[in-house]
């Protein structure tokens, strides 16, 4: 598995522990009312969630298991694509998730800016991933 693989879903397993603890914290914020900050961190829990634990994890084990036609077997693509893609995706989550508690205009700005570095994360993914996809069936050029 490559490291970048490893690294990936590291990164979403936490993802997953805090996207919890803040559902955890959120529902417990109906029954006992802790203050009202707490129901701001929906955003948060929702894009730790979706965007850091599921779409990493997807993310991790596709660089580790899609195929590689004609190359050897330690070949995974550019690796430094991958870095890239890890680091914007992860810088996204925490503007996208983290940016709406911002004070003023800076809560409206720091989410579309995530948003962007998201897309341009499943673009650098996908540019590094594409060498590897091949209609089945069909001999490698």
């Amino acid at each position: 598995m490559p490291r970048t693989s490893r690294w990936f879903i590291r990164a979403s397993l936490v993802y997953l522990a805090v996207g919890f603890t803040l559902g955890a914290l959120l529902l417990f914020n109906k029954g006992v009312p802790l203050g009202s900050a707490v129901p701001r961190l929906l955003p948060a829990h929702i894009e730790f969630l979706l965007a850091g634990w599921v779409i990493q994890l997807v993310m991790g084990v596709a660089t580790w298991i899609f195929p590689r036609f004609g190359v050897a077997r330690s070949a995974y693509g550019s690796e430094a694509a991958t870095w890239v893609a890890f680091a914007l995706l992860n810088g996204g989550v925490w503007l996208a998730g983290v940016g709406p508690l911002a004070p003023g205009h800076l809560g409206d700005v720091l989410p579309i800016a995530g948003r962007l570095a998201e897309t341009g994360a499943a673009g650098a993914f996908a540019a590094n991933i594409w060498a590897r996809v091949r209609a089945s069936g069909l001999s490698p050029m």
